[in-house]
């Protein structure tokens, strides 16, 4: 070994010459110049020339359009009005994701969006929508199964197919429908189908666009937050740049059907969207009292309010919209709750049965919601029955057992007495 060492260096470099050789390089593929190049040099030159390793083609930079500009910029000028599709629902010039279990029927629903948007003379489950040309893809439904779906869109509107000229339906069922692809770094890129759709779009500008289904559009994985806010930024972008709503239709995990929630993968999914929608059937206690009935609710309106129901119906090929309930409608209900209350309440006395106020498996909302003379109550309308009972005082809460556990039910006050 040499003072310096290079020996030792000269053996590490032959060691490694040999193993490039025998992975099929070539002498003159050494480094050039250098008889002692760094180790770490060499080593990251062999790794980089590994036979069949293909380096990825540098990304080119985004092109921006923004940019700062002082709040005294706007001093002036008119504050714009926020651009609606359909008012206080679902927003334009950004994405609303529509989501609901296979067979709840939210292809059919965004379908009969569609038809009126492009119609722009009827109405959207009894709400103002803005016309114009719509753009509806499906990766779900053949062209047959569009076509018998908006057929009877179109008679239960009472208009022909001959109007819906506005509304540009595709299927891509059966083929590869990946808007993005998922780049070797984790980022995504646009598809020649996102590029296609882009370039349709600047000649068609769509009011709407609506995307079936996110399982079918996205490439990557949906618990992943980056891909997820990468993927809805792509669809905005769609969104702002061509001035029109997006919708994105999705299908919920099993935890967000069972919370109620109607959420699937990563929470970026709801926090990208300004908008969020879910559709449900109507389920009581595990029970489904109408197959038919479904709940369109809002899950999420950043420029809105949240909470809003509009409870739909299925009915010849097509959701109804369930009429609104007045205030007459609500006495008579609560009025029905209440006297259905009193008589289970007094036939489980009788019976010798005792149901509680506070919870449990003697719930009296729950118990009663599941009897056969409950005459369709709710657990729900029970609930708000026994409140309001309670502070009439025509039921009472009475009490019995030993000092050291003494348990609570409910009673008549004839009977407490």
């Amino acid at each position: 070994m040499m003072a310096d060492g290079s020996f030792d260096r000269m053996a590490e470099i032959d060691a490694m010459h040999r193993a490039e050789m025998g992975a099929g390089f070539r002498p003159e593929d050494m480094l050039p110049d250098d008889p002692f190049p760094p180790i770490g040099a060499y080593q990251s030159a062999f790794q980089d020339r590994k036979p069949g390793r293909k380096e990825a083609p540098a990304k080119p930079a985004p092109t921006r359009t923004s940019r700062f500009f002082p709040a005294s910029d706007l001093e002036g000028l008119p504050v714009p009005d926020r651009q609606w599709l359909v008012p206080d629902l679902i927003p334009s010039g950004t994405v609303t994701l529509m989501g609901g279990d296979g067979g709840t029927g939210k292809s059919l629903l965004a379908l009969q969006l569609a038809a009126a948007v492009a119609h722009g003379g009827f109405p959207w489950l009894g709400r103002h929508v803005h016309g114009g040309n719509v753009v509806f893809i499906s990766a779900e439904d053949d062209q047959d199964e569009l076509h018998r779906r908006v057929a009877d869109v179109a008679r239960a509107a009472g208009v022909g197919l001959a109007d819906l000229s506005n509304l540009k339906l595709r299927s891509l069922a059966g083929e590869d429908a990946l808007l993005a692809t998922l780049d070797a770094d984790g980022s995504l890129s646009a598809t020649d189908l996102f590029t296609a759709l882009d370039e349709y779009v600047t000649t068609t500008k769509p009011s709407l666009i609506v995307l079936d289904t996110l399982a079918d559009l996205f490439p990557g994985n949906e618990n992943d937050r980056a891909q997820a806010r990468q993927f809805i930024g792509l669809l905005r972008g769609l969104a702002i740049r061509h001035q029109c709503a997006v919708m994105l239709l999705s299908h919920p995990s099993l935890s967000g059907m069972g919370s109620g929630a109607g959420t699937s993968g990563s929470t970026a999914w709801n926090n990208s969207v300004r908008s969020r929608l879910y559709l449900e059937r109507v389920i009581q206690d595990g029970y489904e009292p109408n197959p038919d009935a479904r709940m369109l609710s809002t899950k999420k309106a950043n420029y809105g309010r949240t909470g809003g129901q509009i409870n739909v119906t299925y009915q010849d090929g097509v959701f109804v919209a369930d009429a609104a309930e007045t205030g007459l409608d609500r006495a008579c209900a609560s009025m029905k709750a209440e006297r259905v209350f009193v008589k289970l309440l007094r036939q489980a006395l009788d019976q010798g049965r005792r149901v509680n106020h506070a919870g449990g498996q003697t719930y009296a909302p729950k118990v009663f919601a599941s009897q056969p003379d409950s005459e369709g109550v709710t657990k729900r309308a029970f609930g708000q029955a026994m409140e309001n009972l309670l502070a009439a005082k025509k039921i009472v809460i009475g009490e019995d057992g030993p000092p050291s556990k003494r348990r609570q039910f409910l009673t008549l006050p004839e009977v407490a007495e």
